[in-house]
């Protein structure tokens, strides 16, 4: 049984995460009305890593006995203007959740929950990586995306990019 502390910030994670989902895949959205698919497929594909990330919270919780709480999850409130605002978006959102997955971490540690703290290593380097990819996406804007040739020619790459399911074991 975890910590009532811990528990209830991870379920509060659990409905960020799907949250985050469900804010990627109104970018995606945004990028496939604007003909940029490749763009839209990246987020297709953020959205379904963080639907993955949220059921692996679920699952900690599960096996640790703990009643899942699941809360309503508000609507995007986006309205771009450019096809680099939602890159942008992303990126704030991603430390975001960084910051939030490293408070429960700042808990867990306080609180001397080890098994806790050897759940979230994997999310703590997950962010790493996704805050890394996301930056690395907006600079490459920066450097491509204001030139139409070199807009399709990113839109084109990353319309390659493919969803693999996380494989941490619980």
């Amino acid at each position: 049984m975890l910590n009532p502390k811990i528990a209830k910030m991870l379920n509060e994670q659990v409905n960020k995460e799907l949250h985050s989902s469900y804010l990627y895949l109104d970018m995606a959205n945004y990028y496939y009305d604007n003909n940029l698919n490749g763009f839209g497929n990246w987020f297709d594909v953020q959205t379904e890593e963080e639907k993955a990330h949220g059921l692996l919270f679920i699952q900690y919780l599960r096996n640790n006995g703990e009643k899942i709480t699941l809360e309503a999850i508000d609507a995007p409130k986006f309205d771009f203007k450019n096809f680099k605002e939602p890159l942008d978006a992303a990126l704030q959102h991603e430390y975001y959740i960084t910051s939030s997955i490293n408070d429960i971490y700042a808990e867990a540690y306080a609180l001397k929950d080890f098994r806790t703290m050897q759940f979230l290593d994997w999310f703590v380097k997950e962010q790493g990586e996704e805050e890394q990819n996301t930056e690395e996406l907006c600079k490459r804007f920066d450097l491509f995306g204001t030139d139409a040739k070199g807009l399709y020619l990113l839109d084109n790459e990353l319309a390659s990019r493919t969803f693999t399911a996380p494989s941490l074991v619980l």
